[in-house]
């Protein structure tokens, strides 16, 4: 069995050790999913986007993302990226979320430029 296909019959079956395993430890997850850090820290950011996450979840996954040399230009294209995918309304609602994170308010500037 390829690597792969033996990472989806243990998904599949919910195999709790190696579950539990990768869900405390990034090191493992990074390793098991074959993408480098880079990949693998946009990959959870659509995520995030996905199930329209609270704000402290950007925090932390902008900060590992930056550890892999992440800029805040391909952050913002990951939310590009997803937009056709999750939908209009989940990009709307992720981005004051992801740009208080990326240390910007997208409502203060919106307000500014309002008045």
């Amino acid at each position: 069995m390829e690597p792969h296909e033996r990472i989806l019959c243990r998904l599949a079956i919910r195999e709790d050790a190696y579950v539990d395993f990768l869900l405390t430890n990034h090191n493992a997850t990074l390793s098991a999913s074959s993408l480098d850090g880079k990949a693998h820290s946009l990959v959870r950011l659509g995520a995030l986007v996905a199930i329209d996450a609270a704000p402290a979840s950007y925090l932390e996954a902008i900060d590992r993302a930056r550890l892999y040399g992440v800029s805040d230009d391909e952050i913002v294209g990951a939310l590009l990226a997803v937009l056709p995918s999750v939908g209009v309304t989940r990009v709307v609602a992720a981005t004051p979320k992801l740009g208080l994170a990326l240390g910007y308010d997208v409502s203060a500037a919106l307000e500014s430029r309002d008045n």
